[in-house]
């Protein structure tokens, strides 16, 4: 299993600073924005703009995500254990018992297959 780190990057380093306001604006209007395995833990996340983002086995214990729109991320692997997530939009592909067992019990998350 990856361990969370932090990454190395302008924009990762914006998130740890608590300026999502920045974040937004610095971030590219288009193509994926790599976060992969990053450390949220314990953030604020609440106004992201989450478009695009790749937070593959992401880790974000007690983190605040309620309200965001997460449609558009890629989730897989993730953890939410202990996160906020009231409001928060996900995937059609990642079922209720799939969110609720990351959050209850750190689980990582897998979509659906068909």
């Amino acid at each position: 299993m990856s361990q969370p780190k932090l990454l190395d990057t302008p924009l990762y380093a914006l998130l740890h600073k608590d300026d999502i306001r920045g974040f937004n604006q610095e971030r590219p209007d288009n193509g994926v924005i790599d976060m992969r395995g990053g450390d949220f833990r314990g953030l604020d996340l609440r106004e992201l703009n989450a478009a695009g983002i790749d937070f593959t086995d992401a880790y974000f214990r007690s983190a605040d995500l309620r309200g965001l729109d997460l449609r558009e991320c890629s989730l897989e692997g993730a953890s939410l254990a202990h996160a906020q997530i009231s409001g928060t939009y996900f995937s059609p592909e990642l079922t209720a018992d799939e969110i609720l067992m990351s959050v209850n019990f750190g689980t990582r998350l897998r979509y659906r297959t068909k």
